[in-house]
């Protein structure tokens, strides 16, 4: 599954912009270079919160800050009773350009800075941005300005928050500035489905199979092996999510024999395919 690349366009003159959107029926599996905080309520539902490698559920209302280039799933999706959904996105220069060298911008700074992780905010934070985010008002320009760093203060210095992943998931991860290294990510996400081989990876960037071996889990910290089989079940996850069968997803994902991918999806998951399909889409 490609993630999406999602071309965010601001009006003149501002450096974020706030939306409303409503894509529930939709799987917007996406990215973009702009940093994004999301707010939504569903008091009578819950949601899925699917940000980098982080998937989770959520009940009434969720509060999240995603950094530049991190994949994720829109927060409305599947999501069958009333809701309402509040989305910032801020310019991906609003870090070096727009919080000038000054001392009372640290934290704010700090806090983007490590946004690629994705943050959960909870309690009276996310009680007290929600209210903040429904009384902002994107076209006073500078009042609204004003009033986003007010928030993204609260946020910077809140405890009550959670990191959702604890390593990067950028999309712009995979170049590691290695050429041979984005040849071969590259190789692995267009071909992921189908049987690969070490063979075919190592002869593709010019490495006998050994020197390859060695060359991949010293950059990776895996066996080529463990890495597929991690990124196949990663993107069986994203397809039991669309509600597709487990069956089909075995095959799809580029696994042969359902048990095994049955036996390594709980060992690297912690559950089974049926259950965590059920647990986010049959509740």
């Amino acid at each position: 599954m490609k993630i999406q690349e999602e071309k965010i366009i601001f009006e003149e003159g501002y450096s974020f912009k706030s939306s409303t959107p409503s894509l529930n029926e939709c799987f917007f599996w996406h990215s973009h270079p702009e940093i994004e905080l999301v707010y939504i309520e569903t008091p009578r539902g819950r949601g899925i919160r699917h940000v980098g490698k982080h998937i989770s559920d959520f009940t009434e209302s969720d509060l999240i800050l995603i950094g530049p280039n991190v994949p994720h799933l829109n927060f409305d999706y599947g999501i069958k009773t009333e809701y309402n959904q509040i989305v910032i996105q801020i310019k991906d220069t609003f870090v070096n350009e727009g919080l000038v060298n000054v001392p009372e911008f640290n934290r704010i700074k700090v806090l983007l800075e490590s946004s690629f992780l994705g943050f959960s905010f909870k309690g009276e934070t996310k009680e007290e941005v929600g209210r903040m985010l429904k009384e902002l008002k994107s076209d006073r320009k500078l009042g609204s300005l004003l009033d986003l760093i007010k928030i993204l203060q609260i946020l910077a210095n809140s405890k009550e928050v959670e990191e959702l992943n604890k390593e990067d998931t950028r999309a712009k991860l995979f170049s590691y500035n290695k050429v041979r290294m984005d040849t071969i990510y590259e190789y692995i996400h267009e071909n992921y489905h189908k049987r690969l081989t070490i063979d075919e990876v190592a002869h593709l960037v010019h490495l006998s199979t050994t020197a390859f071996c060695r060359y991949f889990k010293k950059q990776t910290n895996l066996t080529f092996t463990n890495f597929i089989n991690k990124y196949r079940i990663n993107m069986a996850k994203a397809f039991l999510l669309q509600d597709f069968a487990v069956g089909d997803v075995c095959y799809k994902v580029g696994f042969e024999s359902i048990s095994y991918f049955c036996t390594l999806f709980k060992k690297l998951v912690g559950e089974s395919p049926t259950n965590f399909k059920n647990r986010f889409l049959h509740k």
